[in-house]
Order: structure tokens, then C-alpha cells, then sequence
């Protein structure tokens, strides 16, 4: 958990590495359902590392049985279409409905990290897991929040990541 936003350009370099990370899972065809900054470590010579691939999915499989006694992520029954998988706060909102996952669901997380490395808050925060869940669904991130250092095409990137409609949101980490 960060405690407060990172200058704009160590956010920048540290994300970077982190699209790098999930470009290289997604070429080989895993979805990882669980990026958030507890799952993202730096190493004493500043290279980035994503872990905690517990949730990760094969993008073309069906659905997934995790060992979750090995994730402290919380796992909700859902309905029929699937089960809820993920940290709330950085779930996409098609993860938090069950529904179908994909690698955009990495895109949403990844612009869920992004934002809190800049704004040293959470992109849709809340006191519970279901606070957290209805702002994923129904709310906009405080694009106030975000410092007036962080270049134009970095915005527009974040709001690209964070389209509450998958088909809308990038379809590439790379891109």
C-alpha cells in the first residue's frame, strides 16, 4: 500500500515495468485476475516484479479452480456464469459481476495501479468489499486527485484502462 503518490516520473518508470510484466503473461495466453500493489514488489536495484499469480487464468480456458488458501483474496460464490475472484478495489467491474474475464481485465487493474501510484489514493476506494464494489460498478475515479504534472497521454491513458465497458477499454497492455 502506498503512502501517498509517487512523483510522476518513478510512477511512470515503475507502471512501465509492470505493463511489461502482464504483456509477457497475457503473450502467453495468462490473465493474471489479481494485479494490485500488494502483488507488485521492487527489487533493491529497481526492477519491478508482479507475483502472485494464485488467480491467474488461462485466457482460453473455461473457468478456474485456485487454491485459494494460497491468496488472501477474497473468492464470493457468484451466480451460474462464474465466481468472484479478486481485490475489490482493483477488480474490473466485469470481474465483480462473475461475468467472463479476459486480458482487459489485467488493463483495468493495471489503470486502477497506475492511478493510485499517481494520486496516492485509490481509484475507487471504500470502507468494505461491497463499497468498493458498487464504486468499481457505478463511479468514476476523482480524476481531481490526480497531480497537474501527469502528462496528457497519461490521462488519457487511464481513462482508456478504466472504461467500465471491456469492449471500450485498451485491448492491448502493450498499447
Amino acid at each position: 500500500t502506498l503512502k501517498g503518490p509517487l512523483p510522476v516520473e518513478e510512477a511512470l518508470r515503475v507502471c512501465a515495468q509492470i505493463a511489461e510484466a502482464l504483456q509477457e503473461a497475457h503473450d502467453k495466453g495468462i490473465v493474471h485476475r489479481d494485479l494490485k500493489p500488494a502483488n507488485v514488489k521492487i527489487t533493491p536495484e529497481g526492477k519491478v516484479k508482479v507475483l502472485d499469480f494464485g488467480l491467474a487464468k488461462a485466457l482460453d480456458s473455461g473457468t478456474s479452480s485456485p487454491d485459494l488458501s494460497q491468496s488472501p483474496t477474497l473468492s464470493v460464490e457468484g451466480t451460474r456464469e462464474g465466481v468472484v475472484m479478486g481485490t475489490a478495489g482493483y477488480m474490473s467491474p466485469e470481474q465483480a459481476r462473475g461475468a467472463h474475464v479476459d486480458k482487459r481485465a489485467d488493463i483495468w487493474a493495471f489503470g486502477c495501479v497506475l492511478f493510485e501510484c499517481l494520486a496516492g489514493r485509490r481509484a475507487f476506494p471504500g470502507e468494505s468489499f461491497s463499497d468498493c464494489v458498487a464504486a468499481v460498478l457505478a463511479k468514476e475515479p476523482d480524476w481531481e486527485t490526480l497531480p497537474a504534472s501527469t502528462p496528457r497521454h497519461i490521462q488519457a491513458l487511464l481513462r482508456r484502462c478504466l472504461q467500465k465497458d471491456p469492449q471500450k477499454r485498451l485491448r492491448d497492455i502493450g498499447d
